[in-house]
């Protein structure tokens, strides 16, 4: 069951990589950074991701990124999901996020599974909401 909205961030995609893979096709990396409120506090995020198509259209990924917050608290996640082509261009994606910190703040995050919606669009604009799974 979804809780507590924890979280909303706007931002860009500032870079995209092809990498070899092992098996199968490509993988696509992409780094983006955000400004938004994480727990009512003013933050903001960095993080890079890698997707590879799977059968049936959609893409698995996996990401990691910190976040600081305008006072200097910081916290680092980790995260997976899939996502899909949205047409006229972007992706849609959908997972869960797990945080770590020192920070006494923003200490609840810890433990906490989260689970995000991060929209993309054809200009590389990103909109990501997260929410506590309960």
């Amino acid at each position: 069951m979804l809780g507590e909205m924890l979280g909303e961030e706007r931002g860009k995609i500032t870079g995209h990589r092809v990498l070899r893979s092992g098996a199968g096709g490509p993988r696509v990396e992409v780094t983006f950074q955000c400004a938004g409120k994480l727990l009512g506090m003013e933050s903001s995020d960095i993080g890079t991701y890698w997707s590879a198509m799977r059968p049936g259209g959609f893409l698995y990924g996996e990401g990691q990124g910190i976040i600081m917050t305008k006072d200097g608290d910081t916290v680092i996640w980790v995260g997976q999901g899939t996502g899909r082509f949205k047409p006229g261009g972007g992706m849609s994606w959908r997972g869960a996020v797990y945080y770590e910190t020192a920070s006494p703040k923003l200490a609840r995050l810890n433990g906490m599974a989260v689970v995000y919606e991060h929209e993309t669009d054809a200009n590389d604009n990103v909109v990501t909401k997260h929410w506590e799974w309960k």
